[in-house]
């Protein structure tokens, strides 16, 4: 396999804040869209059969309802983040989404009901809903289960497609059949694959690693790529004299570090070669000291 250039990339956190905000201002315009346009549909349904319908009670019974899903839609992008559906996490991972859907839909619901008797308090009338409070709920967890799940998809596919645009690190594993090209427990490369390529990079050249949730940025030449371990399991992997735990989000490459900023609260502030600067708890300092 031939090394392939590394391309330009903007760094994970960075790329996905700006993920989330786009995610965010993408379902802030389809569920504004969508309570517009039922609320007209519902006004000329009315007129079609004879009935006046004032267009502020349809939009309050939108906006009311898509503005409690959207109130609570970072937390699901969150949870989305935190707990990714992998093919190897899902099945255990289903039921909990599953229940996660039934409180949501609850919260979704008593809030919305609330907020339409305020608006409609305020008018000097009374909202009334001809159904229990056991039929609305399950009623609108039927729709709010498709809602939460379509959210949860396309939050997964924005991620998955964000990783493979910025590039997804792997382990060089063992082959089925003859030697290993590389040492598999102390591996000196690393496979990334990136829009249907592949690559490899040094191990020497990860400059320093940070957990993020379900994976672990490789930080290279000025450009973040994201493995799917935990920083425990990475700092097992790799070679103890060159690489060390700095924070319980952070491992160095030693020949990175620059200085070692002391602080008053007892901790420190490792400043790398490329200018970055990452935390190093009072627990870690000592054993930095040495390794450096």
């Amino acid at each position: 396999m031939s090394e392939l250039p590394i391309e330009a990339t903007e760094a994970t956190p960075t790329s996905r804040r700006r993920r989330r905000w786009s995610e965010w201002g993408f379902w802030l315009l389809v569920f504004m869209v969508s309570a517009v346009g039922n609320a007209l549909t519902g006004v000329m349904d009315a007129g079609r059969q004879g009935a006046h319908l004032p267009l502020w009670q349809p939009m309050t019974w939108e906006l009311t309802s898509n503005g409690v899903i959207l109130a609570m839609l970072p937390l699901v992008l969150w949870a989305c983040e935190r707990w990714p559906l992998h093919a190897d996490t899902w099945r255990r991972r289903l039921p909990v989404y599953l229940l996660a859907s039934v409180v949501w839909s609850l919260v979704h619901v008593s809030a919305m009901v609330w907020l339409r008797e305020w608006v409609y308090w305020l008018r000097g009338l009374q909202y009334h809903d001809d159904q229990s409070w056991l039929a609305r709920s399950v009623y609108e967890y039927l729709k709010d289960v498709r809602t939460f799940f379509t959210i949860v998809t396309v939050s997964h596919f924005v991620d998955w497609f964000g990783r493979r645009r910025v590039g997804e690190a792997h382990l060089l594993d063992a082959p089925d059949d003859g030697p290993a090209v590389d040492p598999v427990e102390r591996p000196e490369r690393f496979l990334i694959r990136k829009l249907g390529r592949e690559f490899l990079i040094a191990t020497a050249d990860v400059e320093w690693a940070q957990a993020q949730g379900n994976y672990v940025n490789l930080r290279v030449r000025g450009h973040d790529y994201p493995l799917r371990s935990t920083l425990a399991g990475l700092e097992a992997r790799l070679d103890p004299q060159r690489f060390v735990r700095v924070h319980r989000s952070y491992l160095v490459n030693l020949s990175q570090v620059a200085s070692i900023e002391p602080l008053d609260s007892g901790d420190a502030r490792v400043h790398l070669r490329d200018g970055t600067a990452v935390p190093c708890s009072r627990s870690y300092r000592a054993a930095l000291r040495e390794a450096a």
